[in-house]
């Protein structure tokens, strides 16, 4: 049971986004700030799967391991393809050197923590990138980690039968995760970049502007008003 309509707009804005990050890479029309693709997909990301876990909890059919069930089906057989042949190509261009580098990168892709791989291993904006394949999963790998963690958060906001709560909750970790990304640019910019709680905040924009979208807080003060 799809419990979410298909949004062609939203599909659209990924597209955008993924052609942004094409151009960017391979210097097509000088868009210099076309690595924000990523970031839309994340404010993408946190608007479907709130919405998604909401109206199912609305509709009383949300269950913690039917969603990480959909999650394993939707994203381990494409990762497990990409990784195969990745190392099967790789195998036969890369220099040992290279090919050990890659190795280790195979069980950070696979558990979802590449980001912090890649943060300790690699510089995002240098050569190196060409001899990292597996580079661009450090997004899934925030993604994932945020999938892992936010619906134990709702199912433990939403016992307390305030709605407001979890509201306030992503706001308050939204302000706390642009106070975190303003003191690490001052340090250094690749954790800025590759660290989950410099991404929350873009997260949590798609997750609030669900929440209302659909309604879901402010409940007890409309009754007042």
């Amino acid at each position: 049971m799809k419990s979410v309509k298909y949004r062609d707009d939203i599909d659209g804005l990924r597209a955008l986004s993924v052609l942004a990050v094409l151009f960017y890479h391979l210097e097509i029309f000088n868009i210099p700030g076309g690595f924000l693709g990523v970031d839309i997909f994340f404010v993408i990301s946190g608007y479907i799967i709130t919405k998604l876990i909401t109206k199912e909890h609305k509709l009383k059919i949300f269950k913690l391991s039917e969603f990480y069930w959909r999650r394993i089906r939707r994203i381990i057989p494409p990762l497990i393809l990409t990784l195969f042949a990745t190392n099967l190509i790789a195998f036969f261009i890369f220099f040992p050197d290279e090919y050990d580098y890659l190795s280790r990168a195979n069980l950070s892709v696979f558990f979802f923590i590449s980001n912090f791989f890649f943060w300790k291993n690699t510089d995002y904006f240098n050569e190196l990138t060409s001899q990292s394949p597996l580079l661009h999963t450090w997004s899934l790998s925030v993604e994932e980690q945020f999938y892992i963690f936010f619906p134990i958060f709702f199912i433990f906001f939403y016992k307390l039968n305030n709605k407001n709560f979890f509201f306030y909750f992503i706001l308050t970790s939204c302000i706390l995760s642009l106070f975190t990304t303003h003191i690490l640019g001052r340090l250094s910019s690749d954790p800025n970049f590759f660290f989950t709680t410099s991404r929350v905040f873009e997260i949590g924009i798609g997750s609030l502007t669900a929440l209302i979208e659909q309604k879901y807080f402010f409940v007890r003060l409309k009754q007042k008003m």
